[in-house]
C-alpha cells in the first residue's frame, strides 16, 4: 500500500474516531451538540440515540481501515485492500449522500469523503501499479 494512500486512509480512520467522540461520547454536552445545530438540551435528548448509533457506525468504518491497513501491512494485500476499499469507499458514500442531501453539509460532507477518496485513489493506483 502506497504511502500517501495509508497516510490519508488514517487520517480517514481518525476523523471517523473524532465523529464517534462526538456523537457517541460527549454528545451530551452542550457545546456538543449544539455543533449539530440543536438549541435546546430537550432536542438533544431526542436526538441522543441517532447520534449514539451514528457515532457507532463512523467508528466500525474506523475500525475497518485501521485493520485493513494491518493486513496490508502484515502481507494479507488482498483482505486488507478489501477492508480498506469496504470502509474508506463506505465513509465516501456516506459523504455523498450528506451533499446530495442537503447541499448546506457541503464542508461536512468534504471533511466526511475526501481523505479517504485520496486513500481509496492511491490504493488502487498502488494495486495496478
Amino acid at each position: 500500500m502506497p504511502l500517501v494512500a495509508a497516510l490519508f486512509a488514517i487520517i480517514a480512520g481518525l476523523a471517523h474516531v473524532g465523529f464517534f467522540t462526538l456523537e457517541s461520547v460527549t454528545f451530551t454536552r452542550p457545546e456538543v451538540w449544539a455543533r449539530f445545530h440543536l438549541s435546546s438540551q430537550a432536542e438533544a435528548d431526542i436526538v441522543r440515540p441517532m447520534a449514539l448509533n451514528q457515532g457507532f457506525y463512523n467508528l466500525f468504518l474506523a475500525v475497518l481501515v485501521a485493520l485493513g491497513i494491518g493486513f496490508v501491512a502484515a502481507g494479507s494485500t488482498t483482505v486488507g485492500a478489501t477492508l480498506v476499499f469496504a470502509g474508506a469507499g463506505s465513509m465516501v458514500a456516506a459523504g455523498l449522500v450528506l451533499v446530495l442531501s442537503d447541499r448546506s453539509k457541503t464542508r461536512a460532507a468534504l471533511i466526511q469523503l475526501v481523505a479517504p477518496l485520496i486513500g481509496i485513489a492511491g490504493l488502487a493506483v498502488g494495486l495496478v501499479g
